[in-house]
């Protein structure tokens, strides 16, 4: 399992993936999922990747041939539009999964991958787009600027209580840490090392990438800070009192609707009586 996210804010694009593949007693390996590519001076994506390893591997190797030896399709070399890229990789992520799908199926793998694709082309905004295993994509917007695949329920209450476009791209990458950490802590197949990268929109290069390990000092006192501040907002919650909010009076309520209830047809009766 793993867990990768992209933020879409109105600064630039945030990046984010665990680095864990599997998980288990005595093994754990790990490989990064994020993936960068530009193939010209005016365009620059990334590639979080989710899902069977060997199939994800296979798919980037395709993109990187198809910049290397372009043909007469739609590529990330000449792809006009944000979507248009996205296309691109769907069709090259599910010609990959049917060519290995029935042989994986009779072993009982899966062989499908999930893709985040973001980045710019000039001329044109920037953005972020979720691939699905089938191809197809949906995109991510204002009212919803995040976009995760993975194992992502455990770091999503954390970006939907927090996240706005308004962000700047450091908050992101602070809150991006916050949603790995919920999530590592309550998975184990999500693990250090998490990988953030920041796209200031327009730039057209990648500004940063930084790599943290479990015990990176930073990465330590984010999470220390985080849980001291979940802990102390629990505690200043106001005192329970059930005396204060008894329903002890809903007993007596229900047995008079109940009495209403069936008085009504005996008055029906005495009527048609």
């Amino acid at each position: 399992m793993t867990y990768c996210l992209g933020l879409c804010l109105e600064a630039g694009l945030v990046f984010a993936s665990d680095s864990r593949t599997n998980a288990g007693v005595d093994y754990v390996t790990t490989y990064s999922k994020m993936h960068v590519f530009q193939p010209a001076q005016d365009r620059l994506f990334v590639i979080l990747s989710a899902g069977n390893l060997a199939t994800t591997q296979e798919v980037m190797n395709h993109i990187q041939r198809d910049i290397d030896y372009p043909g007469g399709g739609t590529n990330l070399v000449n792809a006009r539009y944000l979507f248009e890229a996205a296309e691109y990789v769907g069709r090259v992520s599910v010609q990959v999964q049917q060519e290995h799908g029935s042989m994986l199926a009779s072993s009982g793998v899966s062989g499908e991958t999930t893709l985040l694709i973001g980045g710019q082309i000039s001329g044109q905004p920037h953005g972020l787009m979720m691939i699905y295993p089938q191809g197809n994509y949906i995109t991510a917007s204002p009212e919803t600027p995040y976009l995760q695949i993975g194992e992502s329920k455990y770091g999503k209450p954390s970006l939907d209580r927090i996240v706005n476009p308004q962000l700047s791209l450091e908050e992101g990458a602070k809150l991006c840490l916050v949603s790995l950490e919920s999530t590592s802590r309550s998975n184990i197949t999500v693990g250090a090392p998490f990988e953030i990268s920041l796209y200031q929109k327009d730039s057209l290069m990648l500004g940063h990438r930084c790599k943290f390990e479990q015990n990176n000092p930073y990465m330590v006192q984010v999470r220390r800070t985080w849980n001291d501040g979940i802990r102390n907002a629990f505690h200043a919650l106001p005192d329970f009192a059930p005396e204060h909010h008894s329903n002890s009076a809903q007993p007596a309520a229900i047995a008079n609707q109940q009495q209403e209830t069936q008085q009504q047809p005996m008055q029906q009766q005495q009527l048609m009586t």
